[in-house]
């Protein structure tokens, strides 16, 4: 296949950039994801129990949420992105979990101690709001990605002002514990993903505008097709991946 042939495949994936949800299945097989040293789910699952009442903020389609198997009853969700709130909406209100929208800089809409649980994968939160809608002795459970995430890859295709090297388990360990919360477990990683062709980058940076900013195929040529002569080369375009997790604790009222 000639670069020519290349560049229209790599124009083709960023035209179909388009995502419902968190789903990434369109690149499914073209990308090797390294494992991280825990497993999120069987996390949540340890604390999980069947008259939990839990919150699952920026849940995407509610992929991950309808996994659990939760009594929708006891279930709310979150979502500030409209296109997933919308779909939120008609995938999960009519199964009787409770929907709201959120905005940035704002009070997440629900009453104070209304969780025994309150899970976060990869979505913005506030400390003082997660604290506030906990009951006392209530759990918060995040997996996060870092700040320094895809930071190579980033600066490679022109976008390095959104890097914070500063949102990292070190200082967030320390947020929490000023805000009254006492610390479970908690861990870092920083793991090696294997993209296995560049129309697969293309696509999951085109769907990934906080990270990526303005990436356009055109405007990033160059750096491609020495993506692409590397992936030849050595079989996979390589980005570390930066993620830690936190599992928390409200303090009750007199500890």
């Amino acid at each position: 296949m000639t670069q020519t042939e290349k560049h229209a495949l790599w124009t083709q994936e960023e035209q179909s950039a388009e995502m419902h949800g968190w789903d990434f299945s369109h690149i499914r097989g073209r990308v090797e994801e390294a494992p991280l040293p825990w497993d999120y789910k069987q996390k949540v699952l340890d604390f999980l129990k069947p008259q939990s009442v839990i919150l699952d903020m920026g849940t995407g389609g509610g992929e991950f949420l309808l996994s659990l198997r939760h009594p929708f009853s006891q279930t709310s969700v979150t979502e500030s992105w409209q296109p997933n709130f919308e779909l939120c909406e008609k995938k999960l209100a009519p199964l009787g979990i409770t929907v709201r929208k959120t905005e940035e800089d704002k009070p997440l809409p629900f009453a104070d101690n209304s969780f025994d649980l309150v899970l976060n994968r990869h979505d913005s939160y506030d400390v003082n709001e997660v604290r506030r809608v906990l009951k006392p002795g209530g759990y918060f459970i995040t997996q996060q990605v870092g700040g320094s995430n895809n930071l190579r890859l980033r600066a490679l295709l022109g976008n390095n002002k959104t890097a914070m090297p500063s949102f990292n388990l070190e200082n967030e360990l320390l947020r929490f514990k000023n805000a009254g919360f006492t610390v479970n477990f908690c861990d870092q990683a920083y793991v090696t993903d294997h993209y296995l062709d560049v129309g697969a980058l293309v696509w999951y940076a085109k769907v990934l505008p906080w990270e990526f900013g303005n990436f356009t195929v055109e405007s990033c040529l160059p750096q491609l097709d020495a993506l692409d002569a590397l992936c030849e080369k050595q079989g996979y375009i390589p980005s570390v991946q930066h993620r830690f997790m936190l599992i928390v604790r409200n303090r009750k009222p007199k500890e």
